[in-house]
């Protein structure tokens, strides 16, 4: 699942429970309900993904490090800083 959907992709409604306080207050300071929602959402799916691929990728990433720092990295003799 990509997170990364752009604005105008199709949307349906979802039915979601909110503190009544809460809902009034966020009304009254104009913040829009749904675009928080989005947004937030995004970014928790993005934040769940990444977590997901270094899980997935985590034997390889180490088999790499592991790997550089017994052979090192091919430019170490020619930097000059």
């Amino acid at each position: 699942m990509n997170a990364r959907l752009p604005a105008s992709a199709s949307k349906r409604p979802a039915n979601v429970s909110v503190r009544a306080e809460l809902l009034d207050k966020a009304k009254l300071l104009g913040i829009n309900l749904s675009r928080t929602l989005e947004d937030r959402l995004a970014e928790l799916v993005r934040e769940a993904e990444a977590r997901e691929w270094l899980a997935q990728n985590q034997r390889a990433l180490d088999a790499y490090n592991k790997r550089i720092e017994r052979e090192r990295i091919w430019s170490d003799g020619l930097r000059g800083f």
